[in-house]
């Protein structure tokens, strides 16, 4: 949930009062609505269970008393627990369709978990990852509803889950709607982000479904805590948390849409975002996972990162594009042995037409603009994209179409580059990298196990190894690497190095 003062002056006065509410609520009520929400949701749990025991996930059977009668004890049980949560009265414009009407509910903006709300509301189907499931007492109540599981670590699972709510739409409503949150990822509800086409691909009547939390509240998080337990502590902490659900009227594909889902689902975003006057953002879920990269090679500047992804998207690589997919083509770049290659042969390269979208992506890596370009640094690109939060990965992958056969060493030169693309930025330099790692700077490194470079007769010298040493800083980019506008070239004041000692930011 996006935690702002909306439409009020926050004065300093405003500030102190509610972080004084705060403060206060956190040792009056919060304990006790957290007991009495734990408490409904224990109790939800058996009746969850009961339901479920001896049920087919894969036909519908006509529903008996005694489901209908723990259908009905269910919404009873978890509308007290938003109750208790501080959810007094929510707010419903509009009516739901009947499933045989819309199978598919499409609801945005995605923001918190409290967005659950809705679905517990109207029992319908969510899409949602396997590992949910197997989550104490709340998997029980996800299974309930009967989910479309996801499973993300297998390759197919997308196809599947598109089968999946493809057949359950054409049931003719004999199946539960499906409520599917189309950004498919969390957002701070300052824009609607592109839509993912699952809900759309069906080609049948949807029903967007808005979300509201029209609250005033402040920013007070407490940088100790786990993100997901602030949400509930600042929830609970508010005497009393709005909310409103808006049906918007049935939209009915038109013959274009139906044969285009991605036309359908951008449609379906703007009417949306006009009904909750809200701009449209072009950032995908890739996208975000992009922006949100962490750890020591966390990418400094995503923007052409994000240029990139979307232009992938349009050529209609990036959802095809797997760790094996990957390896593939390392191999064939490292074949290449740094031949550059033209725009023909790049496409080639991709089994894809020379198109103007083609040329763009070429354009990328075509440094000096003379028309050539290292197939290397597409692929570590495309890598850098497809796993922003697994650099490593993409590191180790760059090493293996960098590296000699003979020793596993990369020159510092293709190293420079490599995290110049795997960082955004320009013009690295590893000086200070390679004096913190100590001995002499052969101008070469390995990733991993340490190797030995033969350099004359009976004389070894130890190689530097990159892995564990990049696993030793929290921020090994802004630490022990130099590039063009670095942070520390703006200030004057000191700074410790990667190797440990004091050095002026500005020398």
């Amino acid at each position: 949930m996006r935690w702002y003062s909306n439409n009020v002056n926050c004065t300093y006065l405003s500030v102190c009062f509610l972080s004084l509410q705060i403060a206060l609520m956190s040792v009056t009520v919060f304990p006790v609505r957290l007991l009495l929400v734990s408490f409904l949701m224990l109790l939800a749990w058996p009746f969850a269970f009961a339901a479920s025991l001896g049920r087919s996930e894969f036909v519908i059977e006509p529903q008996s008393w005694w489901r209908r009668l723990v259908d009905l004890c269910l919404r009873v049980i978890m509308r007290a627990m938003w109750f208790c949560g501080g959810f007094h009265w929510i707010k419903v414009k509009g009516e739901r369709a009947a499933p045989s009407e819309a199978p598919i509910l499409t609801a945005a903006p995605h923001s918190t978990y409290f967005d659950a709300i809705p679905v517990t509301m109207t029992m319908c189907s969510i899409v949602a990852k396997l590992e949910s499931a197997s989550i104490p007492v709340w998997g029980t109540l996800i299974s309930y509803i009967r989910p479309v599981f996801v499973f993300r670590s297998d390759q197919h699972s997308r196809r599947k889950t598109v089968e999946e709510i493809k057949r359950r739409a054409q049931s003719g409503g004999k199946w539960p709607q499906i409520m599917i949150f189309s950004e498919g990822t969390c957002t701070n509800r300052s824009g609607l982000i592109l839509f993912k086409a699952g809900a759309f691909i069906p080609g049948l009547p949807v029903q967007p479904v808005i979300l509201r939390y029209p609250n005033k509240l402040v920013n007070t998080l407490h940088p100790a805590l786990p993100f997901h337990f602030k949400i509930l502590w600042l929830t609970l902490c508010q005497p009393h948390n709005s909310m409103e659900i808006e049906y918007l009227p049935i939209y009915t594909p038109s013959e274009e849409e139906k044969k285009n889902p991605a036309l359908f689902a951008n449609n379906v975003r703007k009417l949306m975002a006009k009904a909750l006057e809200l701009p449209l953002t072009d950032l995908s879920f890739d996208d975000r996972e992009i922006s949100l990269s962490q750890g020591p090679l966390r990418i400094y500047d995503y923007s052409c990162l994000l240029e990139f992804n979307q232009l992938m998207r349009s050529l209609g690589l990036r959802a095809g594009t797997t760790a094996l997919a990957l390896e593939e083509q390392a191999k064939r770049a490292r074949k290449l042995q740094g031949d550059r290659l033209g725009l023909e042969d790049f496409a080639q390269f991709l089994n894809l037409p020379a198109t103007d979208i083609l040329e763009q992506v070429h354009s990328f890596f075509d440094q000096h603009g003379v028309g050539q370009i290292d197939i290397r640094h597409y692929v570590t690109a495309l890598s850098v994209i497809h796993r922003p939060l697994k650099p490593m990965d993409t590191l180790k992958l760059a090493f293996k179409m960098y590296e000699s056969e003979e020793t596993g060493e990369i020159l510092k030169e293709d190293l420079a580059v490599i995290f110049e693309i795997m960082l955004g930025v320009k013009e690295v330099d590893l000086t200070v990298m390679f004096l913190a790692l100590g001995g002499p700077d052969t101008g070469r490194i390995t990733y991993g196990k340490t190797a030995f470079r033969f350099l004359s007769i009976l004389k070894f010298v130890q190689n530097y190894e990159l892995h564990n040493f990049i696993q030793k800083f929290q921020n090994f980019a802004l630490e022990c690497l130099d590039f063009k506008d670095h942070p520390r070239k703006f200030c004057i004041t000191h700074r410790t190095s990667c190797n440990g000692n004091k050095q002026d930011k500005d020398s």
